[in-house]
């Protein structure tokens, strides 16, 4: 049996040795390399030899998806599997859209990531039942998907920040994006949300359930 080269991409320390022994337990399954974050994944990436990428959509520096996009640019045909403490119906149709092969909650069972690797390896996609509806349903008439469905991922990530009480500073220091432009997101998602301050856009991100 041939052997699934994988690189593990999480900022938690902790997570990655967790992977790392769950995996272990399959013969086929070997972690070849680690990053804490996207630069260090990108870089591991272009220097290494890899089947497959397991990252967490939210790391320092670049987040996820944006680490994953740079990924299908640079390396089309390598099967992304991303592991996020996000519910499935916040972040997983973006993650899809952006290219990667399938999505899993960190709530998920280690049977369950071990046969999600597996899949995505082989080159096919991979989503759980719950996600294989919520995906049905994105694929519905537009006038019936919620305003924030609608948002770019840049509008979606500051919506959801926004919600989360953080500052248009901390935002763009966390996006790697200067405070002029996260404004410039901000008043585009208010305009296309129909709304007129953050108070608003907090509570439709509680109410939606956009925020932890």
């Amino acid at each position: 049996m041939s052997s699934i080269r994988i690189l593990i991409a999480d900022d938690h320390a902790i997570v990655r040795s967790g992977l790392r022994q769950i995996l272990s337990d399959s013969p086929d399954l070997v972690v070849t390399g680690e990053a804490e974050n996207g630069v260090e994944a990108m870089h591991k990436l272009r220097n290494g030899s890899f089947d497959m990428v397991l990252m967490d959509v939210s790391m320092p520096d670049r987040n996820g998806i944006d680490t994953l996009k740079l990924v299908r640019k640079e390396f089309p045909k390598l099967p992304v599997l991303v592991l996020s403490m996000h519910p499935e119906d916040q972040y997983a149709i973006r993650a899809l859209k952006a290219g990667a092969s399938g999505y899993l909650t960190k709530q998920s069972a280690p049977e369950q990531l071990v046969t999600a690797i597996r899949q995505v390896a082989s080159g096919k996609k991979y989503v759980s039942p719950t996600l294989a509806m919520e995906l049905a349903n994105a694929i519905t008439d537009d006038s019936e998907r919620p305003p924030h469905e609608k948002l770019s991922d840049r509008e979606y990530q500051t919506l959801v920040m926004i919600a989360s009480g953080k500052t248009l500073t901390q935002i763009g220091e966390e996006l790697n994006l200067s405070v002029k432009t996260v404004s410039v997101y901000r008043a585009r998602l208010l305009e296309k949300m129909r709304m007129k301050n953050n108070a608003e856009l907090t509570h439709y991100g509680l109410k939606h359930g956009l925020v932890d």
